[in-house]
């Protein structure tokens, strides 16, 4: 395959995220990128212990969007797009920033600062005005209905894009329509928690009621699938197809330090220092307010701003170029089939004694020859996925057997050797050892902390077909069994919508001690060409 097509290289609109003082505002409006310009200076070991550590540097997304793909900005003579005398046309490859807070600034505005539903009546107004620049500019070769362009937005700029796309009263159709991604970073899609509370409607100051469940169901127009189910993670497929909706969730608390550190102290374990892991990804639902398909989902140890922040950093960028350009998508799933308590436990279970535990299933994806993870979701970082014991045994329960997990996407232009015809990746899979519960107890027996019922890694390769239809060539292997090389076929099996599923079993019981704890299912792959014509 060649790689992305220039025709997917669409206008970039960068909506920022939360600001909560009237001085973060003023420094908001004070800054050309709204914080997008930020990088950071990590450091990593050497092989040799007296050498310091070596430096691996990122620009900022605005600078690799440059570097890399050949975007710009659209300042000129100290004008922005926004300013109502702006009439120069754009070329398609524009990064343009909606600065929304430049109106509640003490610098360029009246100190007020709108609601969120203005916020989002503006962004239509601004998709509006991008397109009819870029459709003027005629090097572009773009009419008004060609035209797409792309949607990025930190923390409370995704939710001002759900309710310009959600909310009709919002947003137009024609502005809606023109819109071919969306990719959020550490978005409170279910709200903001504080010490496990919602925040509450009447907490008007600093607009922290955005985040208010009954406020963002209104704002969202999902009130009655918030009636039913006491969320407001949804995207209604009508709205949007949740397939083009990405989102990234931070997982490190300890690097967020606004408010003195009390932000990530209140947000608690298992946050970005201000969202909580489990709130920060969106749902697909149908017509009928069924849950459709999660939206594509990444995981990062990165906090939820700041230099060491999830917007700034290579393993969320690399993740929104593959979103945005990339060729493949593959969509990650676990499947258990059986669970088996210790031996000494299943007779108790037997007996109708209650035995429980909790299953964290941990996975980490990482591309041939990178030094960054796709996704990352581990125990000691709270962003595993987690299952009862009772869960997983309940005939009743069966969806709880199948796990969504993350969602990667690939690219032939990242190839670190273009002529090896394969991309390929290396997905770590681990399922911790549950703390087993005999009536709500500990149950100490044969527990050593931090093992594993299941650890490895499995190594794929595969070259996707020239287009839909076409045959996938898959090969794949356990990193225990072949150290790292995949050679074993996989049969891939067509499904309706046009992606093709690949299963890998895997198994944790040993034959010659039956007796052990085990757990058995099968990784399932839904793998689809990704940025084709529709």
């Amino acid at each position: 395959m060649a790689g992305v097509d220039s025709r997917f290289h669409h206008p970039i609109i960068y909506v920022r995220g939360y600001a909560m003082t009237r001085g973060e505002m003023d420094d908001t409006a004070a800054d050309p990128f709204c914080g997008f310009n930020l990088g950071s200076t990590t450091y990593r070991a050497t092989p040799n212990k007296s050498e310091p550590a070596r430096k691996f540097i990122f620009e900022s997304p605005v600078v690799r969007l440059q570097s890399d793909f050949g975007y710009s900005d659209v300042y000129e003579d100290g004008v922005d797009v926004m300013d109502p005398d702006w009439d120069k046309p754009l070329k398609r490859r524009s990064i343009v920033i909606f600065r929304y807070y430049d109106q509640a600034s003490a610098l360029l505005g009246d100190k007020k600062t709108p609601n969120i539903e203005d916020f989002a009546k503006q962004l239509n107004e601004l998709v509006l005005k991008v397109r009819k620049l870029v459709v003027a500019n005629l090097e572009n070769a773009v009419s008004a209905e060609e035209f797409r362009c792309y949607l990025v937005a930190h923390s409370m700029g995704g939710l001002v894009c759900r309710a310009f796309l959600q909310n009709p009263k919002l947003g137009s159709a024609e502005a809606r329509a023109s819109i071919d991604k969306v990719f959020t970073y550490a978005t409170p899609h279910n709200g903001i928690e504080m010490a496990g509370i919602n925040v509450p409607e009447w907490m008007k100051f600093d607009d922290m009621s955005n985040f208010n469940h009954e406020t963002m169901a209104d704002y969202l127009n999902i009130k009655a699938l918030f009636k039913k189910t006491k969320r407001v993670d949804w995207l209604p497929e009508e709205s949007f197809p949740s397939k083009r909706f990405f989102c990234m969730v931070g997982t490190n608390r300890n690097d967020y330090g606004t408010a003195a550190g009390l932000s990530r102290t209140f947000a608690g374990h298992g946050s970005d220092g201000l969202v909580k892991i489990e709130n920060a990804s969106v749902w697909g639902v149908d017509a009928k307010g069924k849950f459709s398909a999660p939206c594509a989902t990444a995981y990062a140890y990165r906090s939820h701003s700041g230099f060491f922040g999830i917007v700034n950093g290579e393993d969320s960028y690399q993740n929104l170029v593959r979103f945005l350009f990339g060729d493949v998508r593959i969509d990650i799933w676990l499947e258990i089939d059986k669970v088996e308590l210790p031996d000494e436990l299943r007779p108790l279970a037997k007996e109708g004694t209650p035995v429980n535990a909790l299953y964290q299933f941990e996975v980490t994806a990482s591309a041939r020859g990178k030094r960054w993870y796709l996704t990352r979701r581990v125990a000691e970082e709270d962003s595993s996925a987690c299952r009862s014991h009772a869960d997983l045994v309940d005939p009743a329960k069966l969806d709880k057997r199948r796990i969504y997990l993350s969602t990667i996407f690939l690219g032939t232009r990242w190839k670190v050797d273009k002529a090896r015809p394969t991309l390929a990746y290396s997905l770590k899979l681990g399922v911790r050892v549950p703390d087993y519960e005999v009536e709500r107890r500990f149950w100490p027996d044969r527990h050593f902390e931090g093992g594993y019922l299941f650890h490895d890694a499995v190594i794929i390769e595969l070259i996707p077909p020239e287009a839909e239809g076409g045959d996938w060539e898959v090969q794949y292997d356990w990193q225990s069994d072949n150290n790292g090389l995949a050679t074993q076929p996989l049969l891939a099996k067509e499904l309706k919508t046009g992606a093709v599923e690949l299963t890998i079993p895997f198994s944790s019981e040993n034959p010659m001690r039956k007796e052990s704890p085990s757990i058995q299912g099968k990784l399932r792959f839904v793998a689809s060409l990704w940025n084709q014509e529709e």
